[in-house]
C-alpha cells in the first residue's frame, strides 16, 4: 500500500473533526486496519474519543507527544487519524512522514491558525509536507459569510485553552475586528435556526 498525507485544516466550528472521522469510517467499512489518536489536552467532550460539535464520535488513543504516539502504532496499522494536531510539538512532522513513508495512510485535522491568527503549532510545516490538504471555512457567527477565524470571547493570552463555543467563535476577516460585540450576546439570545414545515 501506497503511504500519504492529508490534513484537513481550518478554524473553530468549520467541520475539521467531523471531516477526519468521514475518512475514518470509510477506511473502518472497508475493513482496514485503522487507528485513531488525539492529543490529550482535548477533553471536552470525551478523554478516550474524538468527538465534533454535534457529538459524532469514535474511540481513539489520547497522547501527550509525537513520541507517545508513535509508540502506539501498530506494526499492522495501515491507517492512521489524528485530531486536533495543532496540540502536538513538531515532532510530529518527523513521525508522520514516518508512517507514510511507511505505507501507511495518515490523516491529520487540526486549527491552522490560533486565536492571534498565527500559525498553530506544527500545522504551516504538515500542509507543507501534505499530498493532499483540505482548508475549511467556517460560518461567521456575526454576518454569516465564510469564516477563517478563531476569534477567542474569553480568557488569557495563552496559545494553548482548550474550549468551544462558550470561549471561541467562528470569525470572518471583517468581523475579526469588530471586537467582543457578539461574544457579550448570552447564548440562549443568539439567533438560532428556525426551519419549519413552511420553509422547506
Amino acid at each position: 500500500m501506497r503511504g500519504s498525507i492529508e490534513v484537513i485544516a481550518g478554524g473553530m466550528f468549520s467541520g475539521k473533526t467531523e471531516e477526519l472521522l468521514r475518512r475514518v469510517r470509510r477506511e473502518l467499512y472497508a475493513a482496514k486496519s485503522v487507528q485513531l489518536f488525539k492529543h490529550a489536552l482535548d477533553e471536552r467532550y470525551a478523554a478516550e474519543s474524538v468527538v465534533t460539535h454535534d457529538r459524532i464520535a469514535l474511540p481513539c488513543v489520547p497522547v501527550q507527544s509525537s513520541e507517545e504516539l508513535r509508540r502506539h502504532v501498530r506494526a499492522q496499522t495501515r491507517v492512521v487519524g489524528i485530531d486536533e494536531a495543532n496540540f502536538f510539538d513538531d515532532g510530529l512532522v518527523t513521525v508522520v512522514q514516518q508512517l507514510a513513508d511507511d505505507g501507511m495512510r495518515v490523516m491529520l485535522a487540526g486549527l491552522d491558525m490560533d486565536f492571534r491568527r498565527v500559525p498553530f503549532g506544527p500545522m504551516s510545516a504538515l500542509l507543507s509536507i501534505a499530498d493532499e490538504v483540505m482548508k475549511i471555512r467556517a460560518v461567521c457567527i456575526t454576518c454569516g459569510e465564510p469564516a477563517n477565524y478563531s476569534y477567542r470571547c474569553e480568557g488569557g493570552d495563552d496559545v494553548v485553552q482548550v474550549g468551544s463555543s462558550d470561549a471561541y467563535e467562528a470569525r470572518c476577516r471583517t468581523c475579526f475586528h469588530m471586537g467582543t460585540r457578539i461574544c457579550a450576546v448570552p447564548h440562549e439570545q443568539r439567533p438560532t435556526l428556525n426551519i419549519g414545515a413552511s420553509a422547506l
